[in-house]
């Protein structure tokens, strides 16, 4: 008896490290670790005087009409680059139709906003500062704001040195597009799993990743950002509540009229989705567990078990990678030709 028990022990070890060896071979077919550097901007090289002059403006509120929102007021980077609203708060106290997904990571998002109407990070950096419940502002007031801050002249020459008129909306845009492509949270359990390291996830994370690869989560939620690459129905198989999927924002449908994208959205990058409540574009649901059993019912036309859902959740939250911590930056003084605040 003795001897069969030291003969079991390295056959249980040998299956253990084989389970282990293809649950991380199968996921790293369909998933990649966040890198620790910024990809390469297609027509937007970046510099390091770009990414400064990005950063002061991503922090600016003289973006908006009233000088009290800026891009990092809906995408706080002390919380997860979201803003804990079900639907962002904009100009006026409006309240905005959809929920602000994080820009931590949306550098390698196949396209912007739910319904994807920008095509990258600069095209997406243009459309709040224009949206009456948002900034309320436009091209021409941000121009000339800018340009009646003195500090800012030298940080868009600097940026753009070969620009005849450096100060300029699509500058303004490349330049936050750089920023943002930096903001990555590198270094999760689930990043260290992937290169190799078995140790990082436990146990009841490993179950959830298999979960969350058998019942047929990973089609929609793979790549890079774990989503964000394609556009999908929300309720494939059952059409959620009211609350969660509101009968008046039909998603994509409203960008290109195609029946078949009637309640298409694109599917959220997952990375950091335990720190970046509520869920959905609809922001209706606040808890992480409440959000896997609504996409087990709607998209697998399954219900999972209470164990399957918090091992799924135990995954989700291994997700979360290193935040960026960044200093608030000094940003340049008004002078008496800047614009006043326009409060309505």
């Amino acid at each position: 008896m003795k001897r069969m028990l030291l003969l079991l022990v390295p056959l249980c070890l040998c299956h253990s490290a084989f389970a282990a060896d293809d649950l991380t071979s199968r996921a790293n077919k369909l998933f990649k670790p966040i890198p620790t550097k910024a990809p390469p901007l297609k027509g937007n090289p970046a510099t390091a005087a770009k990414l400064e002059l990005g950063k002061k403006l991503f922090f600016d509120p003289r973006l908006s009409s009233s000088q009290l929102i800026s891009c990092n007021t809906c995408h706080n980077v002390g919380l997860g680059g979201a803003d804990l609203q079900e639907t962002s708060t904009g100009h006026g106290w409006q309240k905005g139709p959809r929920n602000s997904p994080t820009v931590f990571n949306a550098v390698f998002d196949a396209a912007q906003f739910w319904d994807g109407r920008a095509k990258d990070l600069q095209t997406q950096a243009k459309g709040p500062v224009q949206a009456a419940v948002e900034m309320n502002s436009n091209p021409e007031l941000v121009v000339k704001t800018l340009k009646s801050i003195p500090g800012y002249a030298p940080l868009f020459k600097a940026a753009f040195p070969r620009a005849a008129d450096p100060i300029g909306f699509d500058n303004m845009a490349k330049a936050i597009e750089v920023f943002e492509a930096t903001l990555l949270t590198p270094d999760s359990p689930f990043d260290r799993f992937l290169k190799g390291d078995a140790a990082a996830l436990s146990a009841r994370e490993k179950r959830g990743l298999r979960i969350f690869m058998d019942k047929g989560c990973a089609p929609c939620h793979a790549g890079t950002n774990v989503g964000g690459a394609d556009y999908y129905p929300f309720g494939v198989r059952e059409a959620p509540t009211t609350e969660i999927r509101p009968a008046g924002d039909t998603g994509r449908f409203m960008v290109t009229n195609t029946e078949s994208d009637r309640y298409v959205f694109k599917a959220p990058s997952l990375r950091n989705v335990a720190v970046t409540q509520p869920y959905f574009h609809s922001g209706k649901v606040w808890k992480l567990r409440d959000a896997v059993t609504v996409m087990g019912s709607a998209q697998l036309g399954v219900k999972l078990k209470d164990g399957e859902v918090e091992d799924t959740v135990a995954f989700l939250k291994a997700l979360t990678g290193k935040q960026p911590r960044l200093s608030y930056p000094l940003l340049p003084g008004s002078s008496d030709e800047t614009p006043h605040p326009q409060l309505k």
